[in-house]
């Protein structure tokens, strides 16, 4: 999508966009290289125990049309929702080229979602069916009964509890398989995004969204691809960082996709995997990024042939680069966005010098200014709000089923990212902050809704306030402050009682590591928390 440039200025100059009528994102990853070179390599589909199987785009191709017939003949139509609740593996990208093909709208799902995550987004979604594993389907056991519309559950490592085996049933379908011809306007995905007040809300993404990803993609990893590129990142696919940074983008360019799900991630093994596959681009985030800096002497243990390291999330500082291109041997790239409007700004080395603790420049086909609160885009080194002026290919359409937040999340022309920051001479954004209590913690974005309506289903607890507190490491951790019903007593126990029942409803990654409990809230006359308030005190 980039045009050839040997500057940043010759990029944004020379850059238009290309975006046809009709586009669909299953046919433009998947079938356009299959029909071209079927055993060009895709996947490498990396196993627990440390095995490999190679996916070629002609199995990639066979395997998403069996789906497709599959789901059809099971009732799936054009529009209708499909959840994925699947680790990195070869059946989560089946399922997303089989949808899309179809016209039908994916909704990814995280893997460590509890039954409470899962139970929102898939009955606001309405979804209709959920693939996934023997895991997934236990948690989806105890819920499915509130879920009028799933209709049916596929798993990919045998039948479990009223589910169907996917595996099984795909033999009896044929391979070949005639796309639904979207509009590129047409809605390809839902991903549900934080939300800072009540529950989280699903972005709704049309299939142009791959090519509005594009010229960010390559802008991060230096004007990707060059001739052997091989991309990981240890980022779920069930979040936009994993599915539409590194998976997507990566086989519209017929770039091959190294997958692995580790039971845990170490920097150690984190190293080991990028030796033995190879890795020439990775999309690390910032606390990977951290927990890999932790391990001695990486550049001597390991033979690396790495071309890119891009990341997001945070902004670097000065020894994590130096870090990265000691160990490396290449100036990370940072780049930014959010699940509405993602990959809107980056840096790029192969273009213009890095300058570390600033996110990067706007990236080409972006129109990204500060601006104030009425809209009006703000001069040099003024503080304001971080802003993308629509319309524009990768900006979402709208939340599903919530038409005043959509409408919240616009300020005439320009969609407001929540965040603030200012932009310097040479037209570099400075991040400074969020303007909501969205919490930014290992990389992941956290709204302090969810995670407070689920306290307040403990027994013990009567009200609750979370907020992100400083964390060396997590950027943030969720800290929890409660206040308790009468006459229950405070205790270590009681604290330990309640962080397991957040992370078994919710997500490992949304329980409060820290809870102190209080014996009021700060609340505004209306009964809203302040919970600035209570950031201030940490």
């Amino acid at each position: 999508m980039l045009p050839n440039g040997k500057t940043y200025e010759e990029l944004i100059e020379r850059f238009r966009w290309d975006i046809p009528e009709f586009y669909n994102i299953g046919t433009d990853v998947c079938d356009r290289w299959a029909d071209a070179d079927p055993d060009r390599l895709a996947l490498t589909f990396v196993a627990q125990d440390g095995g490999s199987t190679d996916i070629s785009f002609g199995q990639l191709k066979a395997g998403s049309n069996r789906l497709a017939n599959l789901l059809s003949q099971s009732g799936v139509g054009q529009g209708d929702r499909v959840g994925i609740l699947l680790p990195q593996s070869p059946e989560t990208a089946f399922a997303h080229i089989a949808l899309y093909k179809m016209g039908a709208i994916a909704v990814p799902l995280f893997t460590l979602f509890g039954p409470e995550a899962l139970e929102y987004r898939l009955g606001n979604s309405s979804s209709c069916m959920v693939i996934t594993n023997a895991d997934g389907a236990r948690k989806l056991a105890e819920i499915r009964p509130r879920l009028p519309a799933l209709d049916e559950v596929f798993t990919i490592d045998g039948e479990y509890a009223a589910t169907r085996d996917l595996h099984q049933e795909l033999q009896t379908y044929p391979d070949t398989f005639q796309p639904v011809n979207t509009r590129a306007d047409d809605p390809a995905l839902i991903i549900y995004t934080s939300g800072t007040t009540g529950p989280p809300k699903g972005a709704l993404h049309a299939h142009r969204v791959l090519l509005g990803h594009l010229p960010g993609v390559e802008m991060s990893h230096d004007l990707f691809p060059q001739m052997g590129d091989k991309i990981w990142t240890p980022a779920d696919w069930a979040w936009i960082g994993g599915l539409i940074d590194v998976l997507l983008p990566a086989l519209h360019h017929g770039v091959p996709v190294v997958a692995r799900r580790f039971e845990k991630f170490t920097g150690e093994v984190a190293f080991q995997l990028m030796q033995d596959f190879g890795v020439r681009n990775a999309f690390l985030p910032p606390t990977a990024l951290k927990m890999m800096r932790s391990v001695e002497d990486a550049a001597s243990r390991w033979q690396l042939n790495v071309r890119t390291i891009a990341s997001g999330g945070e902004t670097l500082g000065t020894e994590l680069l130096a870090w990265g291109r000691d160990v490396f041997g290449v100036t990370i790239n940072e780049f930014y966005g959010q699940t509405e409007c993602n990959m809107i700004v980056s840096s790029c080395t192969a273009v213009m010098p890095a300058k570390p603790g600033i996110m990067g420049r706007p990236v080409p086909g972006h129109d990204v200014a500060v601006v104030s609160d009425d809209g009006t885009p703000l001069p040099e080194g003024e503080h304001g709000n971080i802003a993308v002026k629509s319309p524009d290919p990768v900006m979402f359409l709208e939340y599903w089923d919530n038409p005043q937040a959509t409408q919240n999340k616009f300020f005439g022309e320009w969609l407001l990212t929540g965040d603030t920051g200012f932009q310097d001479d040479e037209g570099w954004l400075h991040f400074v902050g969020r303007d909501d209590d969205v919490i930014t913690s290992s990389g992941y974005r956290i709204g302090p809704g969810e995670i407070e309506n689920c306290l307040i289903g403990h027994a013990a607890v009567k009200m609750a306030c979370v907020v992100g507190k400083p964390d060396r490491q997590r950027t943030e951790i969720v800290k929890a402050f409660i206040l308790l019903e009468e006459g229950i007593e405070t205790s270590s126990e009681l604290a330990e009682d309640i962080q397991t029942w957040v992370k078994q409803r919710l997500a490992a990654h949304e329980y409060p590591r820290e809870i102190e409990f209080v014996a009021e809230l700060p609340m505004t006359a209306t009964g809203k928390l302040i919970r600035n308030a209570l950031r201030s005190r940490d």
